[in-house]
């Protein structure tokens, strides 16, 4: 089978309530704190091994593969929990996870000012039915809701599939699944989607939009619609990476967009392979507020990345084999089969709107002011900052060519 991968004694009372209240607040914010932790430190990897498979072009959402796999990874067993645990960087114990992950999930879909949605979905089949200790699991810590399906007919179940999927990333995701990718051997398909629109905290006034070069190579050049602003952003000088970067916060500032810019036109591959030993938090300390001359080209992205390999250079291994050990699942022999992530990202003088699903298939078997011109390949990530300052990698990507 496979799955296609929130008085006095009245005084006392309230007292101890009130202790009870912080020690379950530090609790969650302990968890929230160790799942962002892990899911940062699985982005690194991740996006190093899609970078090298997916040349050119790339808009990816770590976030979003890390919460779907880390769904079906609570229902394995054996060496195959031990690679998801290891792969992810899990919380231990399990429980810190659980806690931490419905703790995030919450979170991002409460963020004020700007559009931020993070859905999950296991649909199911009730010729191989999870066992119900999963079925709470994904439902109680991952927010998600469950749907039975006859993916024999897979023309219908795909459509069924794909129109939650569209809907909850603002139709800006199409066609995640083919009907080819179901069949009666289909036992479950774990879905997970982001859709996030933001407006920028201060917008770029489109009359000084105007087409500028941008340097897709030392010989090459291209003019793109450039966008311009002089105002007050988190910049600052990265010496040892050759680089430096900008930081343009959304409304509200919970999130933002950060630029790294390499020095050199040709400079983007040593950036990547430097970004994969260095923090975002690192990254950001390193900057300070003050008036920018910020150029930036307006740019879309969109990205399907095949994502099988990619894990099973990360150690995922066993998972996708017939060692595959998804006890906590179901009693029936199961593997992945397939795990597939498309993103879309639009940046504009309004703001930018990006968006990611992922699905595992399962089966048997100085003080002058600077000027930052974006006009040669860079990086970019959205991420959310937590209530310690400490950023979220939620999207991230390179544009090479606008």
């Amino acid at each position: 089978m496979r799955i296609l991968i929130g008085s006095l004694v009245v005084a006392f009372a309230s007292i101890a309530m009130t202790q009870a209240d912080d020690a379950k607040l530090e609790n969650e914010l302990e968890a929230l704190n160790a799942v962002s932790q892990s899911s940062n430190q699985f982005s690194s990897s991740f996006f190093k091994t899609v970078v090298d498979e997916n040349p050119g072009n790339l808009i990816s959402s770590p976030l979003s593969a890390a919460v779907v796999l880390a769904m079906t990874g609570y229902g394995a067993g054996g060496e195959t929990a031990n690679q998801f645990k290891k792969v992810l960087h899990l919380p231990s114990p399990d429980s810190l996870g659980h806690t931490g992950y419905q703790k995030l999930i919450d979170t991002l879909n409460n963020v004020k000012k700007n559009k931020l949605l993070i859905a999950n979905k296991v649909f199911t089949t009730d010729k191989f039915p999870p066992k119900p200790t999963y079925t709470q699991l994904t439902q109680t810590y991952f927010r998600s809701a469950t749907q039975m399906l006859d993916f024999a007919k897979n023309v219908e179940a795909a459509q069924i599939i794909n129109a939650w999927v569209e809907q909850n990333t603002n139709n800006l995701i199409k066609d995640l699944i083919q009907a080819g990718d179901l069949s009666s051997d289909t036992a479950m398909v774990l879905v997970n989607a982001i859709y996030f629109k933001g407006k920028w905290q201060h917008k770029f006034d489109a009359q000084f939009t105007e087409d500028r070069p941008f340097h897709i190579t030392k010989d090459t050049t291209k003019n793109v619609p450039t966008m311009f602003r002089r105002g007050d952003y988190r910049y600052g000088v990265l010496s040892d990476m050759n680089a430096k970067f900008v930081e343009i916060p959304y409304k509200g500032q919970e999130l933002s967009m950060v630029i790294i810019l390499p020095d050199e036109i040709d400079g983007l591959p040593q950036l990547e392979a430097k970004l994969q030993n260095t923090s975002l938090t690192s990254i950001l300390q390193h900057g300070h507020v003050r008036e920018v001359e910020l150029f930036l080209p307006k740019f879309k992205a969109e990205s399907e990345i095949q994502l099988n390999s990619v894990l099973q250079k990360m150690g995922l291994v066993d998972a996708f084999s017939g060692k595959a050990n998804f006890s906590g699942i179901s009693d029936a022999p199961l593997q992945i089969s397939k795990v597939v992530q498309k993103a879309f990202i639009e940046v504009n003088e309004e703001g930018s709107e990006a968006a990611a699903a992922t699905v595992v298939f399962m089966w048997r078997t100085g003080r002058s002011r600077p000027i930052f011109k974006a006009d040669r390949p860079f990086y970019f990530a959205i991420c959310y900052k937590a209530a310690d300052n400490n950023p979220l990698l939620m999207f991230n990507g390179l544009m090479t060519k606008p």
